[in-house]
C-alpha cells in the first residue's frame, strides 16, 4: 500500500467535480490521491476535519504589496500573513504601485529575491505603460511574468501611467505573441475629466470597456477587465464572449457585499477605485456573476495597502456569507477565487484539489459566524460575517 506524508479527512471536501466526503493523499507537498472519505489510506499524519470544509487555497489575483513606510521584503511578509488568514495561498503581485514597479525584468528580480521566504506562493505580473518596448515586455515574460497589467486611465497609479488607444494596440499585440493574458484597469480617462474625478461614473467603465472590446477583437489578446464593477457592462462583454473575442471579467467580494449607500464617511471603502456602486448595481452585479458562461470568472480581494485599502483576511469570509444568503455552495466560491485565477494564469497545479496539484489546502468553517474588529483597518470593519478560515496548508505543510 502507498504511503503518504499525510491524509486530510473531510465531510465536504472541495473538489472541481463537486463537495464530497473524501480522503486526501498528499506526498511531496502534491496531491496523490483523492479516494472516498473512509478509504485506507497509509499515511505517517492524519487529519480529520471531521464537517469542516477543505477548499483549495486562493489564488489571489492582482494583489498590491507595497506598503508606505515598510520594506520590500516585510511589505511582502505583511502581505503573505493577511493572505493565509484570509485562505489565500497563492498571490499573483500587482506590478503597480510598486518601488520598484515591476517594468522591467531586473524590477521583478528585486521583486522576487524580496518575496523569496514568503510563506504563500508568489507570482509576478509585469506592467505595461507608455514607454514599454517589446523588448521589456519579452525580457519581463522571459524572467518569470505570468501575465501583464495596464491601465487606460489611473488604476496602476505613479510608475505605470495609463495607455492610449495606439499604444494599447501595439501592447496587446507584442503580448499576444508572448501568449500570455492582459488584465486592463478600463476606466476611460475622457470620462474621468477634472469635474468627474472624484465621481467615477459607470459610463467611463463603458467607454474604456468598449475600447478593451475593440482592441482585443483586432489583435486576439487573452484580455480580463480588473475590477470589473459597472453592471450595465455586463453584456457588452457577453456579446463579445459570443462573437469569440477572448475577453473576460474579475470582480471583488466588496463590490458584491458593500454598496456605498451603507457607507460611513470615514469608511476607508471610498478609496476603491473604481468606486464602490449603488445597491441596484450590487444586486445586478451578481445576476450577472451568476449567468451561465457568465464572462466573470475570477474574484479577488483587491488588496492595496498602498492606498489603505487592506482585504486579503476577510475577502474570502466576505464572499461567502454574501453567496452562502443566495443559496450559493462551496463549489462556486472555490471556482470563483481559486480554480478560475489558476486557468487563466495557466497555473496548472494551483486552485483544484485534484490528482497532480500541490497540496494547497484551506479548513473553512463555513457555518461559523464572527464579527470584524471595529480597529480593522478595511472596508469589513465592524461586519459580522461567516467562514472561519484556519488551519492552512502550503504544499502540505501547515503554515497557520
Amino acid at each position: 500500500m502507498t504511503e503518504f506524508d499525510t491524509v486530510f479527512r473531510s465531510l465536504r471536501v472541495v473538489t472541481p467535480a463537486g463537495v464530497m466526503p473524501a480522503a486526501v493523499g498528499v506526498r511531496d507537498g502534491r496531491i496523490r490521491a483523492v479516494a472516498g472519505h473512509g478509504a485506507r489510506l497509509r499515511a505517517r499524519c492524519e487529519t480529520d476535519l471531521g464537517g469542516t470544509a477543505l477548499l483549495p487555497g486562493a489564488v489571489d489575483l492582482g494583489t498590491g504589496v507595497h506598503t508606505p513606510g515598510l520594506e520590500l521584503a516585510e511589505a511582502y511578509r505583511r502581505t503573505a500573513r493577511a493572505a493565509l488568514a484570509g485562505g489565500a495561498t497563492t498571490l499573483v503581485v500587482s506590478p503597480a504601485p510598486g518601488r520598484p514597479a515591476v517594468t522591467r525584468a531586473d524590477d521583478l528580480q528585486v521583486h522576487l529575491r524580496a518575496s523569496a521566504d514568503s510563506p504563500v506562493s508568489v507570482y509576478l505580473m509585469g506592467g505595461v505603460h507608455p514607454g514599454s518596448g517589446p523588448l521589456d515586455l519579452t525580457d519581463l515574460r522571459a524572467a518569470g511574468a505570468v501575465a501583464f497589467q495596464c491601465s487606460l486611465s489611473d488604476g496602476g497609479e505613479p510608475g505605470m501611467a495609463g495607455l492610449e488607444e495606439s499604444r494599447l494596440r501595439k501592447a496587446m499585440a507584442e503580448i499576444a505573441a508572448l501568449d500570455a493574458p492582459l488584465l486592463v484597469h478600463a476606466e476611460d480617462p475622457v470620462e474621468l475629466g477634472p469635474a468627474l474625478t472624484g465621481q467615477r461614473p459607470p459610463v467611463a467603465e463603458r467607454r474604456g470597456l468598449e475600447r478593451v472590446v475593440a482592441a482585443a477583437r483586432a489583435v486576439g489578446t487573452r484580455t480580463h477587465v480588473s475590477p470589473f464593477t459597472a453592471a450595465e457592462c455586463a453584456a457588452l462583454l457577453a456579446a463579445a464572449r459570443s462573437i469569440g473575442v477572448g475577453v473576460g471579467a474579475q470582480t471583488c467580494p466588496h463590490y458584491l457585499c458593500l454598496p456605498t449607500e451603507l457607507l460611513e464617511p470615514g469608511s476607508p471603502a471610498h478609496a476603491f477605485r473604481p468606486p464602490l456602486r449603488s445597491d441596484a448595481n450590487r444586486r445586478a452585479l451578481w445576476s450577472a456573476l451568476l449567468e451561465e458562461n457568465s464572462a466573470i470568472t475570477t474574484v479577488s480581494s483587491g488588496h492595496l495597502p498602498a492606498r489603505g485599502l487592506s482585504t486579503l483576511e476577510w475577502s474570502l469570509p466576505a464572499l461567502w456569507t454574501a453567496a452562502a444568503r443566495r443559496g450559493l455552495g462551496l463549489h462556486r466560491l472555490a471556482r470563483w477565487t481559486a480554480q478560475g485565477p489558476a486557468e487563466l494564469l495557466g497555473l496548472v497545479g494551483k486552485g483544484r484539489i485534484e490528482v497532480g496539484c500541490d497540496a494547497d489546502l484551506v479548513a473553512f468553517s463555513a457555518e461559523e459566524e464572527m464579527t470584524v474588529p471595529r480597529s480593522d483597518p478595511g472596508p469589513y470593519a465592524g461586519r459580522t460575517i461567516a467562514g472561519k478560515v484556519g488551519p492552512v496548508w502550503v504544499s502540505g505543510q501547515r503554515v497557520r
